[in-house]
């Protein structure tokens, strides 16, 4: 089956439901909502609708990434070599529970991880 959706709700939520049927949230790749954000949302969409989740950059970028800045995200420069990468650190494990979290209250079953050009498959990630 092919569904069309757009990433993020093009002209407002209420408008999106009524046309598509998917939408994929990039908010979470910059800083995920609260849970009761997404159930909220969850609960707003109607019968049938599908959420899929990008997943948030703290597992899959460095915090040298210009997406931290966007995001309002300020990590202090002693700890910026344990985020990205899917380094096994308690801060992206946290990113990934954080992501999944978002996943679980919104019935997705789909998590897009996006990775950085500079990344590279390594035996620690």
């Amino acid at each position: 089956m092919i569904k069309v959706g757009c990433c993020g709700f093009a002209g407002g939520m209420g408008r999106y439901f009524g046309t598509f049927d998917v939408v994929e949230v990039q908010r979470t790749f910059y800083k995920p909502p609260l849970s009761r954000t997404a159930e909220r949302w969850r609960r707003l969409a109607p019968e049938g609708f599908e959420f899929t989740v990008k997943c948030f950059q703290a597992v899959t970028h460095p915090a040298t990434s210009p997406t931290y800045r966007k995001a309002g995200i300020a990590i202090p420069p002693e700890k910026r070599d344990r985020y990205g990468f899917f380094r096994p650190t308690e801060e992206v494990i946290d990113a990934w529970e954080r992501t999944k979290g978002i996943c679980r209250a919104l019935d997705a079953r789909i998590c897009v991880v996006q990775c950085p050009a500079s990344f590279r498959a390594t035996e620690e990630s």
